[in-house]
């Protein structure tokens, strides 16, 4: 009787996790949308507004379900455990390395969309959104390390939100930085494209702009 109570909680916390990810990563897309469409102007806020505050809240909120679910429906997928775990591992780490090392080229205001400076090196010579690659890379590797159907869901769901993100920022991007961002991005793909690879397989990066 304790063991059936005690799954039928655990079904129930996975459940109440799940639907909490779901929700809270589908408010802020559609708050990106909203925005890339012209609606309305929610992402990215420039400034320490509501926007501002709602959207790194539910981000956060999502992050902290995601390892819930994770752990809660561990290796529910079926898939190989050692190779998936070694190949898991190796995206994970180099894509949250790749992110991580991005976002500390950018700065911390710009990272979390408040008005900064325009930032065309370091790894931003070879992609305008090396983080957002670095998170999807690890969002990839993160769904193959938890073996998780209902966490190979939220990841696909992340990756979704990743891939539209641009869309909203460069309306105000362009607004931002004018002439100089439009150059940029003419010579530097949105995520990553064969002029990436060149770049970073011979090192010859086209040198920032600096006007």
């Amino acid at each position: 009787m304790q063991s059936a109570e005690g799954g039928a909680m655990l079904e129930s916390l996975t459940t109440i996790a799940f639907a909490i990810a779901v929700g809270s990563l589908l408010i802020t897309f559609v708050g990106v949308a909203v925005s890339a469409l012209g609606v309305a102007n929610y992402w990215p806020p420039g400034e320490r507004n509501w926007a501002f505050y709602i959207q790194w809240s539910l981000s956060q909120l999502f992050s902290i379900a995601l390892l819930v679910i994770a752990v809660l429906d561990w290796n529910s997928l079926g898939l190989p455990r050692l190779p998936t775990l070694a190949v898991g591992s190796i995206l994970f780490v180099v894509g949250f390395v790749v992110a991580i090392a991005a976002g500390r080229d950018l700065g911390v205001e710009e990272t979390t969309g408040l008005t900064g400076e325009l930032r065309t090196d370091g790894w931003y010579r070879y992609s305008r959104n090396p983080q957002y690659v670095g998170y999807i890379v690890a969002s990839v590797g993160f769904a193959l390390l938890a073996n998780s159907t209902l966490t190979a869901v939220l990841c696909a769901m992340y990756v979704g939100w990743w891939l539209t993100l641009p869309f909203a920022e460069e309306p105000w991007l362009r607004e931002q930085y004018g002439k100089p961002y439009e150059r940029y991005a003419e010579r530097v793909p949105r995520f990553v494209g064969l002029r990436t690879i060149r770049a970073v397989v011979g090192n010859r990066a086209e040198p920032a702009l600096t006007e």
